[in-house]
């Protein structure tokens, strides 16, 4: 076992806590053929990266607010086949003993609708795409966190699965346990790597420090 003792603990949410694989694939293919813009190419960038940014990327000549606010409807109306990663809903119950928060790429609106709909308590800290200027792999989203959780970067841990949340993270300065749901070991350079939450343990002492054990 791996033992670490961060002071917070800060969550991704798509493909770390929530498997939403299923209804942003459906968005990105009815964006793309609606558009005639082959889908491939999109679905093997867009992980991690705030849909905005991605939808700039491979429609720079549509209109970029109206694009994002019809993906962001297609998006919250659609929670078919969104469900927990396994051991994530009792991993997010111990970290409520301490200082956590979740860092997504996706908009305050639609993090909400998949956390609640996937059975998650909304964090005491939640900083999605619409408050940052740059989203993953800057390390703005993190940094923001661990201001509002007044912590210092290098005292949180972080779990992402993604290869943009694995570098913002780790730019930021902090613990990152890659969450293999769709990516190998060797894709995601982080401090630790497992497969989902099972055999994963986390408790919080009275001095405000967690102690967590990763499965090796």
């Amino acid at each position: 076992m791996t033992v670490l003792h961060p002071r917070a603990i800060l969550f991704d949410m798509d493909g770390t806590l929530v498997d939403s694989t299923a209804v942003i694939e459906r968005a990105w293919r009815s964006w793309s053929a609606r558009h005639g813009i082959p889908v491939e190419p999109i679905l093997r960038v867009q992980q991690g990266r705030p849909n905005r940014e991605v939808l700039q990327e491979f429609g720079p000549s549509l209109d970029l607010d109206r694009e994002a606010e019809e993906f962001l409807r297609f998006e919250e109306t659609d929670t078919d086949g969104v469900v927990p990663v396994s051991g994530a809903l009792a991993a997010v119950r111990r970290a409520s003993q301490g200082l956590w928060g979740v860092v997504t790429s996706a908009n305050h609106s639609l993090a909400e609708v998949r956390l609640i709909a996937t059975g998650f308590p909304l964090p005491p800290v939640l900083v999605t795409a619409d408050m940052i200027r740059k989203g993953k792999p800057d390390p703005e989203c993190f940094l923001l966190a661990a201001k509002r959780l007044n912590v210092n970067p290098a005292e949180c841990l972080v779990f992402e699965d993604a290869k943009a949340g694995v570098a913002a993270a780790k730019a930021a300065g902090m613990t990152v346990a890659a969450v293999l749901t769709s990516l190998t070991k060797a894709e995601l350079p982080a401090d630790s790597h497992i497969p989902d939450f099972r055999g994963v343990t986390i408790s919080a002492n009275g001095g405000g420090v967690f102690e967590v054990s990763l499965p090796d």
